[in-house]
């Protein structure tokens, strides 16, 4: 590693190798080759003068690009996709003169984006469904474990730790959703020449219209596309790229909230990420176990939401037919994106597979809560008794108002059961009231509601889904 100049640390700390490849200077070029095979196959196929040898030469040299013949020639002439077509002539003559054939910048760099961002969203897909699957391991292990819910973070109803982890899954069940029908609305520019009217194809084959049409499903098919979007400028739609980041950005939201909520329940001590034999959580304060997995997928959620503003404008400020104004940002900030949210899901995958749940630390914390959620059910067992419920729902706030006070301003335990137990118009016993003090009784469906969505709605997901799953998720720093 060079450490006399800037290097990113999406390349060095978060993305996977497997992402960093796909957006990689060598996975680009060779697709430009692999792009040029198809261009003249698809070409001689429909009648023009291309012989199989010249198509032989140019399959024996796809992969082993001369770098040093393309750079050189790049100084001359000061065009990146011009001194690749040359360096590529220059390692086969035969073929030179057909190398690129009708064919603009756009047909090798914009097909090529269009194919990366593919094989990206579809590893961005394996990432989701291996987080979606730990997920799903974990709601069923805790599916009827009874937590303390919170609304507006203040203790409300209870609820259990794998209902919590529904919600989470839903988010990103959402986010698949969305994935799914992007990956399958995914096509290729194709070869539309300099402003999308492809002129230069009309005269290569004679202005036969069919032919033409018949060169475009060719070459999508070769490169593993069903078709091509039917109309374009000299680029394609810059709303693509927009599209794509707004899909990853709707994980980065679904994630920033699991990270938040792990960290919250970090410092109740309910639920902790991983924590390494020998991590240190804090230069200073040696006892320290920072959620620093969580605060991490916060961060790059935090700048793959705000990357999503790029494209939008890009997208919005193309003139015409094509402006450049558009590459310099795209081949940041497309990339960026990618390997932001493929360290997320790594380090999501990460924080799952290894999450330490403390059920009696929840336990505490429930039971803490418990008796002023139990009131609307004691309320009614002491109309049973023969109460009045007006009445009895005066008294049940005032004391509750004291066992609260007792709480905050003493800093004493929740008295309220001892408070309902001395007043004679509720007419129950202490032991009557612990014996209300069951949290299983406060967590509604929960239990069978995590059940049903892992049956009815994650199961068929995991099972079309099946050749992906399996992955493990190592985290650099």
């Amino acid at each position: 590693m060079a450490t006399d100049r800037y290097s990113s640390p999406l390349s060095e700390r978060y993305a996977s190798k497997e992402m960093q490849y796909i957006f990689s200077q060598d996975k680009k070029f060779r697709t430009w080759r692999t792009l040029w095979i198809a261009l003249a196959e698809s070409e001689k196929e429909l009648g023009l003068n291309i012989t199989d040898e010249q198509i032989e030469e140019l399959k024996a040299h796809k992969d082993d690009i001369n770098y040093d013949v393309a750079k050189e020639r790049e100084k001359l002439v000061r065009h990146d996709v011009m001194s690749h077509v040359y360096a590529y002539g220059v390692q086969c003559p035969k073929a030179k003169g057909i190398i690129h054939l009708g064919a603009t910048s756009c047909y090798v760099g914009d097909n090529t984006d269009l194919i990366i961002m593919t094989e990206g969203l579809k590893l961005v897909k394996k990432k989701l469904v291996n987080v979606i699957n730990e997920l799903a391991k974990f709601a069923d292990k805790y599916k009827a474990l009874p937590t303390l819910a919170f609304t507006h973070f203040q203790p409300a109803q209870p609820t259990t730790v794998g209902k919590r982890a529904t919600l989470w899954m839903m988010e990103l069940k959402l986010d698949l959703d969305d994935l799914d029908y992007l990956i399958s609305t995914m096509r290729l520019l194709g070869s539309k020449g300099t402003t999308g009217t492809q002129a230069s194809f009309l005269e290569l084959f004679d202005g036969d219209h069919e032919r033409i049409k018949k060169l475009d499903q060719m070459i999508a098919e070769k490169m593993g596309f069903e078709g091509v979007y039917p109309v374009s400028g000299q680029t394609y739609s810059r709303k693509v790229d927009s599209r794509v980041l707004n899909v990853l950005a709707g994980i980065a939201q679904s994630a920033h909230k699991f990270s938040n909520d792990i960290r919250l329940l970090q410092h109740l001590k309910e639920i902790e990420e991983p924590f390494e034999k020998n991590q240190i959580g804090s230069s200073a304060m040696a006892y320290k176990r920072n959620p620093m997995r969580s605060e991490r997928i916060a961060s790059l959620a935090n700048y793959v939401m705000a990357d999503a503003m790029n494209p939008m404008l890009v997208s919005s400020t193309q003139w015409f037919e094509r402006t450049l104004d558009d590459s310099a940002n795209k081949r940041i900030s497309v990339p960026e994106a990618f390997l932001a949210i493929d360290g997320i899901l790594d380090l999501y995958l990460n924080v799952v597979d290894g999450l330490v749940v403390y059920d009696k630390v929840i336990r505490k914390h429930l039971m803490a809560e418990l008796p002023f959620m139990a009131t609307e059910n004691i309320m009614m067992d002491a109309v049973k008794a023969g109460g009045d419920r007006q009445e009895l729902h005066e008294k049940i706030r005032t004391l509750s108002m004291q066992a609260g006070a007792n709480v905050k301003v003493n800093g004493l335990d929740n008295n309220l059961l001892e408070l309902i137990a001395a007043d004679p118009a509720f007419n129950l016993t202490l032991e009557e009231l612990q014996q209300t003090m069951q949290p299983e009784k406060y967590t509604g469906r929960a239990k069978e509601q995590v059940e049903e969505f892992l049956a009815e709605v994650i199961a068929p997901i995991l099972e079309e889904n099946k050749e992906i799953l399996g992955m493990t998720a190592e985290i650099n720093v």
